[in-house]
């Protein structure tokens, strides 16, 4: 139902302020009810990080920042749903207005700053749906005047590790100062190794292991990313998703809201990510799964992400301007692209294009 009233949707979200037109759309998810989804193409399934993923399209955190929706993603056929990001205390983030539509790109600037009911919020909501299924990942941050930023992600851990599918380590928000220090090899070695024994502390008292995945940024110089990749496989992370949103403005960025600060995403932040990804596809060498996010707008925008490296996806922006139909026409092209290729499943595509896309460098 909503994917077939969309137009009528999208002209009315389109006429709000883009943050009341999100509450809007999350306030219509937990309202509506929708009916379970149709079994995917048993071709779209994907193993990854000892998960089994129906298709590989999640809806990436931001969407869905307190928990509320996490079963209606699925309805509407996503793979999986990543909540969050959720910080240990509420926080009501940056001043308003604070998302900005660039809708002649396709692209979105935010500087929302982890804005989050915080963990007791979230982890309410997440218990009433315990038992129900699905792939739900939590995405967990610092908030913004803490002392001690690691201590807010052990903390995570201990609060969500029973309810996670899995974990992401958000540290390459744009809009939370000192968040992408995190990145720094030095800190980002405490920070994971920190993460990591909380993770086995919660084992201690019988919950199984979930997988952490960390989540970095699509601005990181290539010597950093180095460091990145390096020190992530050394404490044995379990994935990486590859990108947040950039702070860099491509050449032609046009509209009112182009010189904004914050994190642009959306279709002018696709070359960019995608040269990231194959950049850390390069460098892990298939010893850990990739998450590709960053300017998914179509099918072939998101077959280049697995060709770049990613063996799952995850769309948001693209979702303010395709509408809830983007789902099904990817999983469509995708299954066209494994029928003209006799590939029989989609881990055959995964990487094949990395080289290529690496050598052609972000486009800015």
């Amino acid at each position: 139902m909503i994917t077939t009233a969309w137009p009528l949707l999208r002209s009315l979200l389109q006429g709000m302020d883009a943050e009341r037109a999100h509450e809007m759309t999350l306030l219509g998810l937990e309202r509506t009810p929708l009916p379970a989804s149709p079994p995917d193409d048993p071709r779209l399934t994907v193993e990854a990080f000892g998960l089994r993923f129906p298709n590989p399209i999640g809806v990436a955190a931001g969407f869905d920042k307190d928990a509320r929706v996490p079963d209606a993603v699925l309805r509407l056929g996503f793979g999986f749903a990543e909540v969050g990001t959720i910080t240990p205390r509420p926080q009501p983030g940056n001043p308003k207005p604070r998302i900005f539509r660039l809708p002649e790109e396709k692209g979105v600037i935010n500087r929302l700053g982890f804005n989050n009911g915080g963990h007791v919020a979230a982890l309410h909501r997440l218990k009433r749906r315990a038992g129900r299924g699905g792939v739900v990942g939590i995405n967990i941050g610092a908030n913004k005047d803490s002392a001690d930023k690691a201590a807010d992600y052990v903390a995570g851990v201990h609060t969500f590790a029973e309810l996670a599918s899995y974990l992401t380590v958000n540290i390459s928000s744009p809009n939370t100062p000192g968040l992408r220090d995190l990145q720094a090899r030095g800190a980002l070695d405490d920070l994971l190794a920190r993460v990591v024994a909380a993770r086995e502390e919660t084992m201690a008292r019988g919950v199984p292991q979930r997988p952490i995945l960390l989540k970095i940024a699509p601005d990181l110089a290539l010597a950093d990313l180095d460091d990145v990749v390096e020190v992530a496989l050394a404490r044995r992370i379990d994935g990486l998703i590859v990108s947040n949103t950039t702070i860099s403005r491509p050449e032609g960025l046009r509209g009112e809201a182009a010189g904004e600060t914050g994190g642009l995403s959306g279709a002018p932040l696709f070359r960019r990510a995608t040269w990231m990804l194959a950049q850390t596809a390069l460098r892990v060498e298939g010893r850990v799964p990739l998450v590709g996010v960053g300017g998914i707008t179509s099918a072939e925008t998101a077959l280049q992400k697995i060709c770049a490296g990613a063996s799952l996806i995850q769309i948001y922006s693209g979702l303010t301007y395709e509408g809830p139909g983007l789902v099904a026409r990817i999983k469509q092209g995708l299954l066209e692209t494994i029928d003209h290729h006799e590939t029989g499943t989609l881990a055959a595509l995964v990487g094949r294009d990395m080289e290529g896309i690496a050598s052609e460098g972000p486009g800015d």
